[in-house]
């Protein structure tokens, strides 16, 4: 049987937690919640399983080395001792990608480069021929991590970010990052035990993830490719059972996904992307104006949605989140909705209060998910 390793999960600011809990209910064991990551233990089989499975991890690293590092010729003969000929070969492409926080470096290129060095000379010296570098998509992606004087080398399992699930094929002008949805729709409570609906769903990533995780199906099952099946050691038989796994633990979804937009164009990209992603069963999409509809049913209704910050979409924010207040107080009793905007001054004319904030960031924006909740007939009848 096949020893435990260490491995690290990267992840968005503020979803340590929900990642570690994803981690622990895969089977992970030594969790740990860190900044931006998550480290945990498992074999290989896990690593497998964490990449194609978990909804808010960006990238799995399976470190190789760690060592202290106080200059440049140390780092390059570190690096000259790995034996890389038993992680690839070398007709195969690699890149290096380099994170780091020290005294002693303080250009990752430099880095990124004498680390490439390093590689190339050892693979001429032991094997007479050296790999190519392939800096946009490389067979394996190695990660450098210095932190003060303590480096740790990593193979990157994943490859490509994990938020590239495969099934997005078209989006609109600010498409929310399929990793920050599903986070968002964790954050939220959705359990796929309720209608959901997202108003204004533009390419319709939070339409699909919150699918996914309402029929339980594993979140990168539609991406074609990971970097660990271009390791000398990938199982190709161990993938599939794992995959085989997987599926056998989807459910059924009992209630009623659907998207607005008021914008054709929307709508039909929405569409696609539902088709690609096999959940046109579970997902409806029409083209409606969110302030021009109420609830469709008395059933209680989870809403989570994404509206223009007027970043990259002109809107007078006073007159939009007002009426959002005014659709939501209206037309939808007996909700649950969420909202994230990095416009947070105009949070003040929605006109209700929020029962909580969560920090987050949408790419570089330091935004808010906001919860407001529409009773059934007042707050006060709710409780008595």
């Amino acid at each position: 049987m096949e020893s435990n390793f260490k491995m690290l999960a990267k992840t968005l600011y503020g979803f340590e937690s929900i990642l570690a809990k994803e981690l622990r209910n895969l089977g992970a064991s030594h969790v740990k919640e860190g900044v931006r990551n998550v480290s945990f233990e498992g074999d290989t089989g896990f690593m497998y399983k964490a990449n194609l499975s978990l909804r808010t991890a960006l990238k799995i690293l399976k470190p190789i080395k760690t060592f202290k590092v106080f200059n440049e010729k140390q780092l390059y003969r570190e690096l000259y001792n790995i034996d890389w000929a038993s992680c690839f070969n070398s007709s195969q492409t690699f890149a290096f990608d380099t994170t780091m926080h020290s005294d002693v470096f303080n250009n990752s290129l430099f880095v990124s480069q004498r680390s490439k060095d390093a590689l190339v000379d050892k693979f001429r010296d032991t094997e007479r021929q050296r790999p190519s570098v392939n800096t946009g998509n490389p067979d394996v992606r190695i990660n450098i991590h210095i932190y003060n004087n303590d480096c740790t080398v990593s193979l990157d399992s994943s490859g490509a970010s994990l938020h590239q699930r495969g099934y997005r094929i078209a989006t609109n002008i600010a498409p929310i990052n399929e990793v920050l949805a599903a986070g968002l729709l964790l954050h939220s409570g959705w359990d796929g035990r309720t209608d959901f609906l997202d108003p204004m769903c533009g390419s319709g990533t939070f339409l699909i993830e919150a699918a996914m995780i309402a029929c339980n199906i594993p979140a990168n099952i539609n991406r074609a490719t990971f970097a660990f099946q271009n390791w000398h050691d990938f199982d190709d038989t161990l993938y599939q059972k794992i995959i085989t796994s997987r599926l056998n633990q989807t459910r059924e979804f009992e209630h009623q996904i659907v998207g607005y937009d008021k914008a054709p164009s929307a709508t039909r990209k929405a569409e696609e992307n539902v088709v690609n992603a096999n959940l046109s069963e579970y997902i409806k999409v029409e083209r409606k104006d969110f302030f021009r509809t109420e609830k469709e049913s008395e059933a209680k209704l989870h809403l989570v949605f994404n509206p223009p910050y007027g970043e990259r979409l002109n809107i007078d924010e006073e007159t939009f989140y007002g009426k959002i207040g005014d659709t939501l107080k209206k037309g939808y009793s007996a909700t649950d909705a969420w909202m994230i905007t990095s416009n947070l001054p105009a949070l003040k004319y929605v006109g209700l209060r929020p029962s909580r904030k969560i920090k987050t960031f949408n790419g570089k924006l330091e935004s808010r998910l906001v919860r407001y909740e529409m009773y059934s007939g007042s707050k006060k009848a709710k409780f008595n």
